[in-house]
């Protein structure tokens, strides 16, 4: 059932004489996904628009299981002729406007999986060196030496054991000089299937759930009620910094879950926003957002 006009109207009068108490609305931030479209533009294009506050680079799609890891970014380089160092720069570039640049692991197509605690340990050591603070004068850094800010687990397949492992791992480098900064986008069905277990540990910084491609907890056509039912479940039972609102950038980035941005803007923002865990918007993904300008549509707001 739908939240009719005269409830709404209630709903954000009551919001406005909560802030009057409690002060301003939070401000937020805009998570991007980057890598996965080779005409979306490169990176130093993608922050300096200025919408984005993180970006998350997709993916590192293999893993795991005594794999050798894989990278791919689309049509933008061959990781495996060294081709994608030539972002090293960029990455850097994007870090000094302000931006945090995280490598996302996994995704909805790949190879990955963890099958014990010596293999979370193993992966965890290979991001270290090869995309974190580590060896960052080795040759085999597929985005060179620029140091990622963290690692973003966008895990939907494969066994579900350990990703808790390679959260613990992870973030006990963090004390050896700059933080590694912890973040996932899992689906926003209560309690996620693969990352339930790794979001209780609450070493997560930023948690970007995923409400699109999941009819019932996402937007359907004039219906924010499941929305705005499972926002409330994440940011009140995760133990993480941050909860973002993730969504498709355009009606075609997803088979469901838009939200077209006049009704993101007045129906959903004014209430999730009141959140102490409000963290901000995560689009899916530059390409779309590019052709769509979504991101600036809704930044004032967000």
């Amino acid at each position: 059932m739908a939240i009719k006009r005269e409830e709404l109207s209630f709903l954000l009068s009551f919001l406005v004489l909560t802030l009057l108490v409690d002060g301003s609305l939070a401000a937020g931030g805009i998570t991007i996904y980057w890598g996965q479209n080779g005409n979306e533009g490169t990176l130093n294009e993608t922050c300096a628009t200025g919408n984005y506050s993180y970006v998350n680079i997709a993916f590192l799609y293999k893993f795991g299981g005594d794999q050798t890891p894989a990278f791919n970014l689309a049509g933008h380089c061959n990781p495996d002729t060294g081709g994608c160092t030539i972002f090293s720069s960029q990455i850097t570039h994007c870090q000094s406007l302000g931006l945090k640049v995280m490598l996302s692991i996994g995704g909805g197509v790949g190879n990955y999986t963890l099958t014990s605690n010596q293999d979370a340990k193993d992966v965890a050591n290979y991001l270290w060196n090869n995309f974190l603070g580590g060896n960052v004068s080795s040759s085999t850094r597929p985005l060179g030496e620029a140091v990622l800010d963290g690692i973003d687990f966008d895990i939907e397949m494969g066994p579900t054991g350990y990703w808790d492992k390679l959260a613990t791992y992870l973030s006990q480098y963090s004390k050896k000089g700059k933080k590694v900064y912890l973040t996932a986008a899992p689906q926003c069905p209560y309690p996620d299937k693969y990352l339930g277990t790794a979001l209780n540990t609450g070493l997560f910084d930023y948690v970007w759930v995923q409400f699109y491609n999941n009819n019932p907890c996402e937007y359907t056509s004039g219906n924010v009620t499941n929305l705005l039912n499972s926002w409330n479940t994440w940011a009140t039972k995760v133990p993480a910094g941050k909860i973002f609102l993730g969504l498709p950038a355009s009606s075609h980035a997803a088979g469901s879950g838009y939200i077209p941005a006049d009704v993101l803007t007045s129906q959903v923002l004014p209430v999730i926003r009141v959140y102490s865990k409000y963290g901000g918007v995560m689009l899916w993904s530059r390409y779309y957002d590019l052709n769509s300008g979504y991101s600036s549509s809704i930044k004032s707001s967000v």
